[in-house]
């Protein structure tokens, strides 16, 4: 869909002010269309292109957490869901190495404690992908990460996470269904001076808040300590109640998850994500 066809729809919608004009596509690791649109008042918009049913998944995660400072502020859906317009958040994708305890704080803060139960429980995992459980769709991640993993790992490792899994399933918790971001990573943040102040491009899960707070730790190669993540739950709250300690095998397994993402895409990080996986190994052994 033609950009300059966009901006005239959305002026004519009164969406975006009369003298904005002026736009360029954005780059990014991602399969959407990005363009950023500037008016002549300094105000920047973001218009998002994708197929529908991602601009429909993706608006309504925006759309449910409205109220959260951390991620952008939703203008516009298209009615068929072919693109949507977000206001622009200032700031740097670079992630400021050593500075882990401090980013996921502010993340636990300022998103995840902020997470709500769904509506209704149609199912787990991802959003226009449902699973019939959480464990049934940990247990597929799991297993498509072993597709990539079994030439870079023993079969005892595999062996491993899959009684690990099964040990955490018998011993299942009363799990709520929250709406999570999915793809809550440092590819995902906005940095100032530092500081973790925006969490954009969702891909929306039905499930345990804890994933979206282990998928931040395990993003990044730095500081993958127990320290880190204990600094982490020390601030993790949902809906008022404190929750006291990390089930250390849900990090364990998200860190195998990890091993197959770097295989995919950030195969120079391999190594040092093994090095975390044998240590934290020898943590949930003792």
């Amino acid at each position: 869909m033609d950009v300059t066809r966009i901006i005239s729809e959305l002026i004519l919608e009164n969406k975006i002010p009369l003298n904005t004009t002026q736009y360029k596509e954005l780059s990014g690791g991602t399969v959407s269309e990005l363009y950023l649109l500037n008016s002549s008042d300094d105000t920047s918009y973001v218009v998002k292109l994708n197929e529908p049913q991602v601009i429909e998944s993706e608006a309504y995660f925006l759309e449910f957490y409205k109220d959260v400072e951390l991620l952008p502020n939703m203008l516009f859906v298209e009615q068929s869901y072919k693109y949507f317009v977000y206001g622009f958040m200032a700031g740097s994708t670079n992630y400021p190495i050593n500075n882990k305890k401090e980013m996921l704080q502010a993340l636990v803060e300022g998103l995840i404690n902020n997470y709500k139960c769904v509506p209704t429980n149609t199912g787990w995992g991802w959003a226009d992908d449902l699973s019939d459980s959480w464990d049934s769709f940990l247990l597929n991640e799991i297993i498509e990460a072993n597709t990539f993993l079994t030439s870079h790992l023993e079969k005892d490792e595999y062996n491993f996470i899959l009684d690990l899994f099964n040990k955490t399933h018998r011993e299942n918790r009363d799990i709520q269904p929250y709406l999570l971001h999915g793809d809550c990573g440092v590819h995902n943040f906005i940095f100032r001076h530092g500081k973790l102040t925006g969490v954009i491009d969702p891909t929306p899960v039905i499930g345990d808040p804890r994933y979206d707070l282990i998928y931040a730790f395990c993003s990044s190669p730095d500081d993958l300590t127990k320290e880190t993540i204990d600094s982490a739950v020390s601030h993790l709250r949902i809906n008022g109640a404190k929750i006291n300690s990390i089930v250390y095998e849900d990090v364990v397994i998200g860190l195998y998850l990890r091993l197959a993402t770097c295989i995919k895409h950030h195969p120079n990080d391999f190594n040092r994500y093994l090095k975390a996986w044998f240590y934290w190994k020898d943590i949930i052994k003792k």
